[in-house]
């Protein structure tokens, strides 16, 4: 499982396994990772696990969120990231990682492209910067012709079908074990296989608790199973998710 190791100055303080979707740190009590110091916000960061992988944000802390030194928004971690908080490190240890050096959270292709041709250019244009082809979405892979990886044996094959918008119509194969969806910066969801089946889980929103809606309700923080025949909306595109029989 992965977890983070917390150190400051070099000496481990503590260890946290992710064994959560959603893990806060900060310096308030109620964290799952609190960090006693006046240089870290009450409410500093998030880390969103998903299957493998993890994804981290920052909540608007006053003094940033590093990564490598980096200052971030938001990064997909990969196995060894040292995030910086205040004068803390959380050292991210997940062998099972799929994140690579090539991915990019913030810069992820994500439907609806204005058009085909679009999505065909986005998904060279990652190929070009070296992007493995299970790191394109499913729609830009579909409109450049990459063909799709094999579904998990024994479970029926997902499948979203755009209702509205300038690619009503298209249907996506959700063929990798994660898939993202929307656009950074208003609203970001992910569609996960899972041995259970299909479930979809809310990113990022362009205000608080804006999460992806179901059957004409939102779906809240927690992973929401999905069903033949759902309606999701996420921003500004309606989808219809079935299974393929």
């Amino acid at each position: 499982m992965a977890k983070l190791v917390l150190s400051l100055n070099g000496t481990v303080q503590s260890e946290h396994l992710l064994g959560k979707e959603r893990i806060t740190i900060g310096r308030k009590p109620d964290n799952d990772v609190q960090i006693d110091n006046l240089a870290v916000s009450g409410k500093h960061a998030l880390v969103i696990t998903i299957l493998d992988d993890s994804f981290l944000e920052d909540l608007g802390s006053t003094n940033g969120t590093y990564v490598n030194g980096k200052l971030i928004k938001k990064h997909a971690l990969r196995n060894g990231d040292v995030i910086g908080i205040g004068k803390h490190e959380l050292k991210y240890i997940n062998e099972a990682a799929t994140a690579t050096e090539d991915d990019d959270f913030e810069a992820t292709i994500v439907i609806p492209p204005r058009n085909a041709s679009a999505a065909r250019e986005a998904a060279q244009a990652a190929a070009q910067q070296g992007a493995s082809a299970a790191g394109i979405s499913s729609a830009a892979r579909s409109a450049a012709g990459i063909p799709p990886v094999a579904a998990a044996a024994g479970m029926p094959l997902g499948r979203l079908r755009v209702l509205n918008g300038p690619i009503a119509g298209r249907e996506l194969e959700l063929t990798k074990a994660l898939i993202t969806l929307g656009k950074p910066g208003v609203q970001v969801a992910v569609i996960s296989r899972r041995p259970q089946g299909y479930v979809l889980t809310h990113i990022e929103g362009g205000t608080p608790n804006n999460f992806p809606i179901v059957n004409g309700q939102p779906i809240g923080p927690n992973a929401y199973p999905l069903k033949d025949s759902d309606i999701i909306e996420l921003a500004g595109i309606k989808m219809e998710f079935f299974l393929s029989r």
